[in-house]
């Protein structure tokens, strides 16, 4: 290329300064512009709230649901400092702090030995986020007010009356240029999220507040109340199980620091059952890390669960119970209610709004922290440690019994053979609702193995294209190891010996990338079916999952696409002069399990294409002598056979969704 299309230099540079670009990229900051990102928005406020009340310097946190838009959190703590910044002039440090990223006193352990929030991005992300926000500080003898707009101060701090009072108010409303005009607050949300800061902070009082023109008979929930649990996360514990059989007639619970003054963690356990002394289906275990909610578990949690586990086991070696050798983790946890809250100097967590713990030495540190006084708890009262022995071996006798019966089920009734490793098999007994997912690539069964119901669908990974049956000799199949396990996997046999009967899957799904390869991939699949098992398609069992290539946000709204020509009639058409956040999927293996259980997996939400044939005449021959002589041209290796059928068909091609 001997002449640059465009310039490239220095004024092509973009800088973005102060909270531009919070705004301009908000999912950075919060994970998108979803009904999950702007209720996350007075989490971050009332986190501020609780770092003053764990440090010790607040006693009292009030929530006040103004209107669907508006809410306002105060706390009666030390109050953010007014005074003017040393490094910058002129400026509070209250206006540093909401106008300036990493700003904050969560980087000084002085301050605050362990904290939530975003550390030093949250109020400044907030206040980018909201079309108002007001800020009303009582501290140093005065009320000091100061009001941003889109995160912009309206003017400076303003010093007012006297007070003897102390802490911090923040009002703010959405921005609906962010969020779009449907983002509203939902006060069960709201309510949920402030009761559950309120006992994991022992001894901190929460009031809640709603405006009554917000509340539907429907949500059970009160416009004004308080929250206080002096005992932590064991007083709620008691309160959410005490109307429900349980093993333990005490909640097993405690508070352990971690070493060199680096955090603690407090727990409370016991084991739920129905009327009957079987597991219960009430079971929860909810894990938190510096009052964030750790939804998606983390390092606490394995920590946690760990010395439970090995706790009990021990404890049946020791009264030479030789069954409890059979007990994992899942025996013990599967009716278990439980919560687990971690207070860290130091905590990562995987991904910007924290809904994983990854520190390694927290599972250590849990471990260690439970071991001691679990083995007491048990060793005090053998009778009820006895019954929950005896409670937890029956869920593994369960367990081992089911799974013998479903490995017996899972495969076929005249050969007893090994499935592939690479399987991941669903656990249903009985084909009905059962589906095998045929995915290209390893990383993408990763990905389909997190996204899947384990109970129906079944996961096989190939290794890229598989081998083309139409243009290659019969040896050649008879030696290719991946199409045979196939034919092992789906377990009716070949077009030769095909039985119904022993069909372990409803569907078979092809599901390939949304690309040129993942069609070819497809192609290939569907080929080896059509000239192995035509049974299996005439049976109406063979389906093309319907990926999508894009994904757009806008506001509140996001909607996935097919193809490049669709997004290029929305963006010129529905989302014309609209700001549009565009992400492209290259691959399976690159959309988070969420996205491909939603798009591609989910009998609720996604497509699928059904593989036909033409109907069979009565003697079939003609019908099935044309079909194979299309497939074979097709499939061959004489490419202009593909190009003329290609150009003659295209114009009717059409997909058939079911």
């Amino acid at each position: 290329m001997t002449q640059q299309s465009k310039s490239y230099d220095a004024s092509d540079i973009q800088v973005l300064e102060g909270l531009e670009p919070v705004r301009l990229r908000p999912g950075m900051y919060i994970g998108g512009t979803d009904e999950k990102a702007w209720h996350h928005l007075p989490v971050e406020i009332m986190d501020n709230s609780i770092d003053e009340a764990v440090a010790g310097f607040a006693k009292k946190i009030t929530v006040n649901l103004i209107d669907a838009k508006t809410i306002e959190i105060a706390d009666d703590g030390r109050g953010i400092p007014v005074d003017e910044h040393p490094k910058y002039p002129g400026k509070s440090a209250l206006e540093v702090i909401l106008t300036t990223l990493h700003s904050g006193g969560k980087f000084n352990n002085n301050v605050y030995k362990t904290s939530g929030g975003l550390h030093g991005v949250g109020s400044a992300v907030v206040n980018a986020l909201t079309s108002e926000m007001i800020v009303t500080i009582c501290r140093d003898g005065y009320e000091w007010r100061q009001s941003f707009s889109r995160g912009i101060p309206r003017g400076p701090i303003e010093r007012g009356a006297e007070t003897r009072a102390h802490g911090t108010k923040i009002r703010f409303t959405l921005d609906d240029d962010i969020f779009g005009a449907g983002a509203v607050f939902k006060p069960v949300k709201i309510y949920r999220m402030a009761r559950a800061k309120a006992f994991l902070s022992r001894g901190v009082k929460i009031d809640w507040h709603c405006n009554p023109a917000l509340l539907t008979e429907d949500m059970n929930i009160p416009a004004d109340t308080s929250f206080y649990y002096p005992g932590g996360v064991a007083d709620f514990l008691e309160e959410k199980t005490k109307t429900k059989p349980r093993v333990l007639p005490k909640i097993f619970s405690g508070s352990v620091d971690f070493p060199d003054d680096s955090g603690r963690v407090e727990w409370a356990l016991t084991f739920l059952t129905d009327e009957n002394g079987a597991a219960s289906d009430d079971g929860f275990f909810a894990s938190y890390c510096n009052t964030i909610a750790t939804i998606d578990g983390g390092t606490h949690e394995t920590g946690f669960k760990a010395a439970v586990t090995k706790g009990l086991k021990a404890y049946g070696d020791k009264v030479n119970n030789k069954a409890a050798a059979s007990i994992i983790g899942d025996d013990v946890f599967d009716s278990v209610a439980a919560i687990v809250s971690v207070f860290y100097k130091t905590p990562q967590f995987l991904g910007q709004t924290k809904e994983k713990l990854s520190n390694p030495e927290v599972a250590r540190y849990t471990e260690n922290a439970l071991r001691d006084p679990w083995e007491i708890f048990l060793a005090s009262d053998p009778k009820t440690a006895n019954a929950l022995l005896e409670f937890v071996i029956n869920l593994a006798n369960a367990r081992i019994k089911t799974k013998q019966v479903k490995d017996i089920a899972r495969k076929t009734p005249t050969k007893r053979i090994r499935m592939p490793a690479k399987l991941a098999d669903c656990s249903k007994h009985g084909i009905d609702g059962t589906e095998l997912f045929i995915v290209e690539g390893e990383s993408a069964g990763g990905t389909a193995k997190q996204a899947r119901d384990r109970a129906t669908q079944a996961i096989m990974p190939l290794r890229g294209k598989v081998l083309n049956v139409i243009s290659n000799s019969d040896e050649r199949f008879g030696a290719n190891k991946e199409l045979n396990e196939l034919i092992d996997i789906i377990g009716a046999g070949t077009a030769r010996d095909w039985d119904d009967k022993k069909l372990r899957y409803e569907k078979i799904i092809v599901m390939t990338d949304a690309d040129v390869d993942g069609s070819h991939i497809a192609s290939l699949l569907m080929a080896f079916f059509y000239q192995h098992m035509p049974q299996l398609i005439y049976g109406g069992h063979l389906y093309l999952s319907c990926p999508p290539l894009y994904k757009l946000t806008h506001g509140t709204e996001s909607m996935y696409v097919d193809t490049d020509e669709e997004l290029e009639s929305l963006k010129n058409g529905r989302f014309k002069n609209k700001k549009v956040e565009i992400s492209r999927f290259k691959g399976l293996g690159e959309m988070m399990p969420n996205q491909l259980k939603e798009t591609t997996m989910s009998p609720k939400t996604r497509r699928l294409i059904r593989v036909e044939l033409p109907p069979r005449t009565d003697d079939g021959a003609e019908d099935t002598e044309k079909t194979r002589t299309i497939v074979s041209e097709l499939m061959g290796k004489k490419p202009e056979f593909r190009f003329k059928f290609i150009t003659e068909h295209a114009q009717f091609v059409k997909d058939l969704f079911v």
